[in-house]
């Protein structure tokens, strides 16, 4: 890229700015995965940069495009959308669909799948109409769709299976006791395969991820040097997900809404190179806090400092980092270095 980053680490790179000139710098079909959240299309105005919703789809449209272009004829682009109410109604808003249908139609996605994230920890919302009124439900469940380039990318669903339930534990136990194969009222024959043991079950399109986030690094940290937090941060499982699933290790991830640079971080644990790209240069600069727990509180300030510099180009390389995720062993680390991908 002819931009410089504010921060590098041995897989990736935060730059600030623009993300769609930022795009317009990196060669076609480059990428392997976009992951990212942008800004919903609330009726309230966020910190982050909401965009109306009547304006939403104009609005993104041409992040897709640019997206569409940089994907490997393999890759995949998810995206995560929160959902909305019109103004002053209590009926929800179709923006999330007519991206959707936009990104299809018109730019040339397939919808590979359509996913949907229910975080359970989620305060009652919208308070108008579930708090105040109690007309409806809260709104906990996001759509993350799904979009590929081909019609057949690059995905294995392998990477990702969930724990078996107890039943199916005594099932793959004992078989013959426990199950007697049989056709079921669909007509489905299930044989006594289904007892094989595959190290996990298929996991569904509903993830349910609660965002419970409260004594991160990050967070501890934000605090500590006086930093605005990002208000819009998804669960680190939930970009974890789809990387597992939809890339290789040293394939490239990129978020075009980075934030915090959630997306940076678990790209980073999983051994994939990654690009962040975020407008808010002071919400990509707190995002190096991810690297850099356990380190002193004096060489943070420091390197904080020189983050003033939108192109400051850091090279965590000096020290190590502690990469915390649940499925990472205990006190694992990895030492920074130089990589430079475009």
């Amino acid at each position: 890229m002819i931009s410089k980053p504010l921060y590098r680490t041995t897989r990736g790179q935060a730059y600030v700015g623009d993300s769609l000139e930022l795009l317009a710098e990196l060669p076609d079909s480059s990428i392997d995965l976009v992951m990212t959240s942008p800004p919903f299309a609330l009726r309230r105005q966020k910190t982050y940069g909401n965009v109306e919703e009547s304006e939403y789809v104009a609005w993104i449209k041409p992040f897709g495009v640019e997206v569409f272009r940089i994907l490997k004829d393999t890759g995949s682009f998810v995206l995560d959308l929160g959902g909305a109410y019109r103004s002053g109604i209590p009926s929800r808003s179709l923006y999330n669909f007519r991206v959707l249908l936009t990104f299809c139609d018109d730019i040339g996605f397939r919808l590979a799948e359509d996913f949907y994230w229910f975080n359970p920890s989620k305060l009652p919302s919208p308070i108008e109409w579930v708090n105040k009124r109690k007309m409806r439900a809260k709104d906990s469940v996001n759509t993350v769709w799904w979009f590929s380039k081909s019609d057949f990318p690059k995905a294995d669903v392998r990477n990702v299976l969930a724990p078996y339930s107890e039943r199916m534990k005594k099932l793959i136990e004992d078989p013959e006791s426990f199950y007697k194969p049989k056709k079921r009222p669909s007509g489905h024959d299930i044989s006594s395969g289904f007892a094989r043991d595959n190290g996990g079950a298929i996991p569904s399109n509903l993830l349910s991820i609660p965002n419970t986030e409260s004594n991160s690094g990050y967070l501890r940290m934000c605090k500590e040097f006086g930093v605005e937090r990002h208000p819009a941060r998804f669960p680190l499982e939930l970009p974890t997900f789809f990387i597992k699933m939809l890339t290789a290790k040293g394939d490239t991830v990129l978020d075009i809404f980075a934030g915090s640079n959630t997306t940076g971080f678990a790209a980073e644990i999983l051994d994939r190179n990654w690009l962040s790209f975020e407008l808010n240069q002071e919400y990509i600069a707190s995002s190096v806090f991810r690297f850099l727990e356990g380190q002193e509180l004096g060489l943070i300030s420091k390197i904080l400092d020189m983050l003033r510099d939108s192109h400051a180009d850091y090279l965590l390389q000096d020290f190590e980092y502690t990469l915390d995720l649940k499925k990472t062993e205990k006190g694992e680390k990895e030492r920074g270095g130089q990589t430079a991908f475009f």
